[in-house]
């Protein structure tokens, strides 16, 4: 599909086309300094009302890193050098007054995308990971009740001999609509 203006911004949609879930990393230390810089796009990101409902939890030291292990056991874990759990504080986003929905986790996903792509951007891997026991790991963690677990975002080097999977995107068919639906 020609999309025109694309050449108006390449770099940033090379960005999103060559980003992916990374499941295979190397051993190697990730530098603080690059993780406070991923975080710093975090923390940046809009969320409802300005309400900045999160909090990022960086475990990066084998002892800190094993709640999560124990929380989301996959052999492809073992080695990642750096998680960053995603936090959310309910009851700082902003609600819906119509129907009480609660933003925290558009809020979060925003931030955690922000977190993604930035990591990306220097050469980093990342992979959503939401299937995990919340509960579980809120208490390894010693998390207050207030605040919830949303995501795991694996944070390292991607090992150079993985192959990088296709993407498989719906047409723009299939998911845009206009005018009506």
């Amino acid at each position: 599909m020609k999309m025109g203006k694309i050449s108006a911004y390449p770099q940033f949609y090379n960005l999103v086309a060559s980003r992916y879930s990374c499941r295979k990393y190397t051993s190697a230390p990730v530098d603080r300094e690059l993780i406070m810089a991923v975080l710093d796009t975090a923390r940046l990101a809009p969320s409802a009302c300005n309400r900045q409902p999160w909090q990022f939890l960086v475990l990066d030291t084998p002892e800190s890193r094993q709640p999560v292990l124990d929380c989301y056991d996959r052999e492809w874990m073992k080695n990642i050098p750096a998680f960053i759990v995603a936090l959310g504080l309910k009851d700082e986003a902003w609600v819906r007054q119509y129907d009480g929905k609660n933003h925290v986790d558009i809020d979060l996903a925003i931030a955690v995308e922000h977190i993604c792509l930035s990591a990306s951007s220097l050469g980093l891997g990342t992979c959503w990971i939401c299937h995990f026991d919340p509960r579980l790991l809120s208490e390894k963690l010693g998390l207050p009740d207030n605040v919830e677990p949303i995501a795991i975002v694996p944070v390292g080097h991607p090992d150079p001999n993985a192959a990088v999977p296709q993407k498989n995107r719906k047409s723009f068919d299939e998911i845009v609509k206009w005018e009506k639906y």
